[in-house]
């Protein structure tokens, strides 16, 4: 009881705590009270990376989401087709990692719309989900990318993972702040540093030990909508 009362004020000052932003509509974390988390990876995917978090989430079967970028699925369809065929959501992140409140609209629409063509082309279907580059949003980039047909997912934990930090800081720093509802950010880039990896053998039976189900962000937009 004491940790999901903590989980419910910390929600809440981390909601409190960002940017407002009027008519932004931007997911940070699911809503409700079921022990629910979505475990996200960006940058991908990656010759180094993307198979290791692939078979540790089979191994444990969970379900994750990918935001990919689409330069990278379009040089390695094969990969992409193994992450969907895995039964994990994949998702938009445009096509070169622009930070999308930096360029044009025109410029913006062609990121996604040819990250999306390449996407369809290879899994059959468009994704529904897209993150921002680097968190980096206005209300104007994100109004587009909502008319494209997108809800804009952000996270409510970040474990900085890009910045190598070692797989123990990573792994507790994901075991004593995740909450119910929590979008958990790490990535599946080009790095044989990444810490990752390793850090998802601890962290995944310890999470499933304290009963946290694992659903991917589509999943828990559903369940919020509950």
């Amino acid at each position: 009881m004491a940790k999901r009362v903590i989980c419910l004020v910390l929600g809440a000052l981390f909601l409190l705590a960002l940017p407002l932003r009027a008519n932004a509509a931007v997911v940070k974390k699911g809503v409700g009270t079921e022990k629910k988390i979505a475990l996200t990876f960006d940058d991908g995917p990656s010759r180094e990376n993307t198979d290791k978090i692939l078979s540790i989430l089979e191994k444990y079967k969970v379900k994750a989401t990918f935001f990919v970028i689409g330069e990278n699925a379009e040089k390695d369809p094969e990969r992409i087709r193994k992450i969907y065929d895995a039964g994990h959501e994949i998702g938009n992140h445009t096509y070169s990692h622009a930070y999308i409140s930096k360029i044009a609209p025109a410029a913006l629409q062609e990121e996604i719309l040819k990250t999306e063509e390449i996407l369809k082309g290879i899994c059959g279907k468009r994704p529904v989900v897209f993150r921002p580059p680097g968190g980096y949003y206005d209300d104007a980039s994100i109004a587009l990318v909502e008319e494209l047909g997108y809800r804009s997912i952000l996270w409510s934990l970040d474990t900085r993972d890009w910045s190598m930090p070692h797989s123990d800081r990573v792994a507790s720093q994901v075991e004593s702040d995740t909450c119910e509802g929590d979008i958990i950010l790490f990535h599946d880039l080009e790095d044989k540093r990444l810490p990752t990896p390793k850090a998802l053998e601890r962290i995944l039976p310890y999470l499933i030990r304290n009963g946290y189900e694992f659903v991917t962000v589509s999943e828990l937009l559903e369940n919020e909508a509950d």
